[in-house]
């Protein structure tokens, strides 16, 4: 049976690329065309869970106290108090280094507005403001689906990038990513597919294959 096209594209970026001495990220790139992303509500930003994973960590903070705090002990990469905030986001160059360093953050739904107050101006354009959660709720399951998330995010440009998998991951695994993010794109645009104009897969330092 032939291979789909898409394995066939992501087999051919694994084949070409260097090997490196770490294992290289793979990057989907879509360029979209006929959309104004000068108008707000037609730029994508979504977290889709990913069939294969991501092939790589992802890092969670929680932003919390009490119970909650306890929970995520275990199961966040970090965990930063009510107590904690205040000091974190008066310290811009280590509110910045969370944030470059955080994929996903979680916060307890009544700090939202603190955290959006304190820490927006930073969180915000990176497109990282928090993902609330109630009170002493186990966060573990939504820390589960983070890690194999990833946020396509168009902002206002037309073409954008988001991982798709890592290089020691199959062509099948990393196909079948592509092709959820594509379809979920495609949701997002008025003319479905015909609003992409095309969508190329490569390792970090590797050549580019089209997809589509």
């Amino acid at each position: 049976m032939a291979e789909k096209p898409t394995v066939m594209a992501v087999q051919k970026a694994l084949e070409s690329a260097k090997k490196r001495n770490f294992t290289e990220t793979v990057e989907l790139a879509i360029n979209l065309k006929d959309v104004d992303l000068t108008i707000p509500k037609n730029r994508i930003q979504e977290d889709i869970v990913l069939p294969s994973g991501r092939g790589k960590s992802v890092k969670i903070c929680v932003i919390g106290g009490g119970e909650l705090a306890l929970k995520a002990k275990d199961v966040a990469d970090r965990v930063i108090t009510p107590e904690e905030l205040g000091a974190i986001a008066d310290d811009k160059k280590q509110a910045k280094k969370i944030a470059n360093d955080t994929d996903y953050f979680i916060a307890e739904a009544p700090l939202m507005a603190v955290v959006g107050k304190r820490l927006g101006t930073v969180l915000g354009p990176r497109g990282k403001m928090p993902k609330p959660i109630a009170p002493g709720a186990d966060p573990a399951a939504m820390i589960e689906g983070l890690r194999k998330s990833v946020t396509i995010r168009s902002k206002d440009r037309k073409t954008f990038h988001a991982p798709v998998g890592s290089a020691d991951m199959s062509a099948e695994e990393i196909a079948e990513n592509i092709d959820l993010i594509l379809k979920r794109v495609e949701s997002h645009l008025e003319k479905g597919k015909y609003n992409i104009a095309s969508a190329y897969v490569k390792t970090t330092m590797g050549p580019s294959e089209r997809v589509l």
